[in-house]
């Protein structure tokens, strides 16, 4: 499902058992100096994410000061995070000149104890390359380090490099729980583009070798992703940029299959195992 970008006045694009995607949650909060927001998502574990702007953070008498701190872009500087247990109350107050603030949400019933995430504490993963157009860095906010605790929710930018090209590929799906083959992920986007008037386009194939649909997607553009293989791609000209989330449904640790018919391009885009290995 694609969403166009709007003005949701702080509240959720993707709310609580969404139809689409029940194990996700996902909200835009811009504030300016001074401001503060406040929320609670029962039965969501959530994740607080400054796009640009500086904000303080406080959850259940937990104080998280001056997080964030990039400019006017998700292109300038590192992002940094703040884990909160599900239900929790939370306040978030503006410190700089504005901020846009993006709240992600798995569905995880457990409380647990809330954490920040600064910029030395992500993953980075890079892999890719130019010449097969799939060059992209990503950096893991709730990745591989903070494994032990979190329930159930992935958060990660991802970033294509350089002029044009894809991401998510070779195509791959998450929509069915098999072990070891695959989990049950849901899946959320939403896009930025540099400059802010490019965009891309997003596929969505429900079966290996049958026709699917495709979304145009533009700066500020949310991707509900519920099931089928689903790469992206950014024209020639200008970079992409996408806010992740991902939900399991029975673990965190995501198991990806890939279409049978790309699979074999795992074994020639350089560094994908490696990127494969930290959605965990």
């Amino acid at each position: 499902m694609h969403i166009a970008p709007y003005d949701n006045s702080n509240r959720p694009i993707v709310d609580i058992d969404d139809d689409t995607v029940p194990l996700n949650y996902f909200n835009i909060v811009k504030l300016t100096r001074g401001q503060s927001f406040d929320y609670r998502v029962p039965g969501y574990e959530t994740c607080i994410v400054p796009a640009t702007g500086t904000v303080d953070v406080a959850v259940e008498g937990v104080a998280f000061d001056g997080l964030g701190g990039r400019g006017t872009d998700v292109w300038d500087g590192e992002p940094e995070g703040a884990y909160i247990p599900s239900g929790a109350k939370v306040t978030i107050t503006c410190t700089s000149d504005a901020t846009e603030t993006f709240v992600a949400g798995a569905k995880y019933d457990k409380v647990l104890d809330p954490f920040d995430v600064r910029r030395d504490q992500i993953d980075l993963v890079q892999y890719g390359s130019d010449d097969t157009k799939t060059h992209r860095k990503i950096k893991h906010i709730l990745g591989q380090r903070q494994a032990d605790r979190v329930g159930r929710l992935l958060v990660s930018e991802l970033y294509t490099v350089g002029q044009g090209g894809w991401s998510g590929f070779p195509s791959h799906k998450h929509d069915t729980d098999r072990l070891p083959q695959e989990t049950r992920h849901d899946e959320t986007y939403n896009f930025r583009f540099r400059p802010n008037h490019g965009s891309g386009l997003q596929m969505l194939q429900r079966e290996d070798g049958k026709p699917g649909d495709a979304y145009h997607i533009v700066d500020g553009s949310t991707i509900c992703i519920d099931r089928g293989y689903h790469p992206c791609a950014v024209l020639p000209g200008y970079e992409m940029y996408y806010f992740t989330i991902l939900g399991g449904l029975s673990q965190r640790p995501l198991v990806q299959y890939f279409q049978p018919s790309h699979a074999d391009q795992i074994e020639t885009i350089p560094g994908i195992k490696d990127m494969i290995a930290k959605f965990k």
